[in-house]
């Protein structure tokens, strides 16, 4: 499952939950002024679980993204290292077939 759908799914949890405490005030058989305080306290508590929530997701996506950005560093200087010595063998291989050329020329010159 993708991030963004665990996110949406958390959020949903989250104001389903809101929804469903508020439905229960409610229909609870209390008196008027008990209901009201119980949904202002639920409005509350509600109102706290998705800031923390909010919280949480924003340290996640900085987290996550810092993680994407050190492996991409990490991707990056191993391609860097893999590529220079590609470019030293490179180098290598092409002096020796040039030692070889010059040997090769000058048996041909002294002929």
């Amino acid at each position: 499952m993708s991030k963004s759908n665990n996110n949406n799914t958390l959020i949903g949890i989250l104001v389903g939950t809101a929804i469903g405490a508020t439905l229960g005030v409610l229909f609870a058989p209390d008196k008027g002024i008990n209901t009201r305080q119980r949904i202002a306290d639920e409005a509350i508590a509600a109102k706290d679980k998705i800031a923390d929530t909010t919280i949480d997701l924003k340290e996640r996506v900085v987290n996550a993204a810092s993680t994407q950005k050190q492996t991409l560093d990490e991707k990056v200087e191993t391609l860097i290292s893999d590529a220079s010595y590609k470019a030293e063998d490179v180098i290598e291989t092409l002096e020796k077939k040039l030692k070889d050329l010059k040997e090769k020329n000058k048996k041909y010159h002294n002929k």
